[in-house]
Parts: C-alpha cells; sequence; structure tokens
C-alpha cells in the first residue's frame, strides 16, 4: 500500500486551512514537506484534489468526495493508536450550537456529562444555524445542536425538542394592556429581529411571507440579548424563542403578544451529525443525554 496516514493528514489539513504554510505550522512540518506529499499523493494515483486559486487550495469535487472517508480513515487510526498505548479516552467534545440552544438548553446537559466524563473538556461553539452546519461539515465540531435544517446531502439532521417564538413588546408600550396583535398591527408595528440566517428569522419571514414586503423591519441584530434590550428601551416590538423570553416575562420587564389565529410560529430542533460519521464515546453520550432529555419532558 502506497497510501500513509501521512499523506491523509497532509490533505485533510489543506482541506480546512486551504494554505500550505499555515497547515505546516498545524502539522509542525516545513511548507516544503507539506507541497511534497501532497503532490506524492497526486502524482501516485494521477488525480488532482485541489483547485489552485491564487496562494489558495480550494477543494474540488473528488478531494470534497474523499474528504469525508479519509477523516473516518484517520479517526479509525488514532482510536486504534489510543488504544494501543493504553490511552483513557477523557470525553473531550466539541459541539457547535445555535445562539438560542447554546444559551439556554446545552448547559442542561454539562452537570450528567461531567459525571461521567468528569475530565472532559467541552467546547461549546456558538452561531446561527449555516454557521454551524458549516462548522459540522468542516470537521471543526463533533457534532451540532440547531434551530433548522440546512440544505446539505452530507448531514443527517435527526428532530429534537420543539420550540415556539413569541412576539413581544416593552412593559411600557401600549401593546402590553391589550396582549394581542391585529393584523393591522403586524404591518404597523416596528419589528426588532434575528438576522436573516437565523433559524428564527427564516422561521419568521416563512410564516408571513404574504405581509412581509409591508412589516416595517426597522432593526435587526445578530444575538438576542440585543433585541431584548432594544424592545425594552421602546424601539419596537420582537420575536424570539419563549425559551429566551421566559425570565423576562416571568419579571414583567418584556410582555408576550398573541398573534392572530391564522399564524404560528411552532418549531423544531435538530441535533445533526455527518453521515456515516464515527462518533466517539463521548459524542454519542451527548447525544443520548439530548435523547433522553425528550423522554423525560413527555407526560
Amino acid at each position: 500500500m502506497k497510501l500513509t496516514l501521512k499523506q491523509l493528514q497532509v490533505f485533510l489539513a489543506l482541506a480546512q486551512d486551504q494554505n500550505t504554510a499555515i497547515a505546516a505550522r498545524a502539522l509542525n512540518l516545513s511548507q516544503s514537506a507539506v507541497s511534497a506529499a501532497l503532490n506524492t499523493l497526486e502524482q501516485h494515483y494521477d488525480v488532482q484534489l485541489f483547485d489552485r486559486v491564487g496562494k489558495r487550495l480550494v477543494l474540488n469535487k473528488l478531494g470534497h468526495d474523499l474528504r469525508l472517508e479519509a477523516q473516518q480513515i484517520l479517526v479509525s487510526a488514532e482510536t486504534l493508536e489510543a488504544n494501543l498505548a493504553g490511552f483513557k479516552d477523557y470525553g473531550h467534545i466539541r459541539i457547535g450550537a445555535s445562539f438560542t440552544i447554546a444559551n439556554h438548553l446545552a448547559i442542561n446537559f454539562y452537570t450528567d456529562y461531567l459525571s461521567v466524563f468528569p475530565q472532559a473538556q467541552i467546547d461549546l461553539v456558538s452561531g446561527n444555524s449555516p454557521e454551524i452546519i458549516r462548522r459540522l461539515t468542516n470537521f471543526e465540531v463533533d457534532l451540532a445542536m440547531v434551530e433548522a435544517k440546512q440544505d446539505s446531502t452530507a448531514v443527517n439532521f435527526e428532530p429534537w425538542v420543539e420550540d415556539e417564538l413569541v412576539a413581544f413588546c416593552s412593559a411600557t408600550h401600549p401593546l402590553a394592556r391589550i396582549g394581542t396583535l391585529t393584523d393591522g398591527d403586524l404591518v404597523q408595528q416596528r419589528w426588532i429581529l434575528r438576522e436573516r440566517d437565523s433559524g428564527a428569522r427564516q422561521l419568521f419571514d416563512r410564516t408571513f411571507k404574504s405581509m412581509l414586503s409591508e412589516m416595517p423591519i426597522y432593526l435587526e441584530f445578530r444575538h438576542n440579548e440585543q433585541i431584548k434590550k432594544a424592545v425594552e428601551a421602546g424601539l419596537g416590538i420582537g420575536c424570539l424563542s419563549e425559551k429566551v423570553l421566559a425570565a423576562n416575562f416571568e419579571s414583567g420587564s418584556l410582555v408576550p403578544l398573541r398573534l392572530p389565529s391564522d399564524f404560528s410560529l411552532r418549531r423544531q430542533f435538530y441535533l445533526a451529525t455527518l453521515q456515516e460519521q464515527y462518533l466517539s464515546p463521548g459524542a454519542s453520550h451527548w447525544l443520548s443525554l439530548c435523547a433522553d432529555s425528550i423522554s423525560r419532558a413527555d407526560p
């Protein structure tokens, strides 16, 4: 067999960094050694895995097709080496989560996870759903917890928990005394919403598609707290997850607004993994904790 694990390491590092100098630093190799390993791999099999775009190396279709398989081979080799060396799996895990899930749900699993893997390092990365799925497909996280499915044949999406977006206003807003939005209010009130790529915003836009062009979208923010502060300041009304707003509703600083009966903002959260991906014991246990949380919540 001519193929070496070092060649696979170089290939995967270049696939992620798209630059020989950066990949060389990551692998603790010289830049010339990285270039030589890639050239040897491509020349031996008479293939080209990257398109050369300036100083960048961009995966072509063949490179994309081989990347997951190469990753699985390398993970299997590392697992075998660790087992041979008597390595103990400490359960280190990298999790990607949408902002709402990262801030209000993921933390609920830390205690149970660390009771099984007490020395584990949990690296929680937050972002909007498309960003997190990009990180998953780029092997930057081991699993993902997202608010919306994305268009990716490489990812398996498992339905997880349900959620609902709620319209809301400040306690001093005139609508706070009424508690209900009319069709007229939908197009007259200034809306303060998440950015367009977020799962919450995608659902909002789909739900109000027929009147969206008439609705004044006054401000857009990437983070939920910014939206809540802007609404509290009386700049407009907002729409966020019930999980984000629960404490504010309880304190009375924000007030929920019922939508007209024709509209529903219920949605599904998802657990996402790469198709045919090898899952470490830690990743498998985290997913089990998420699944168990559903059964505990069922009456």
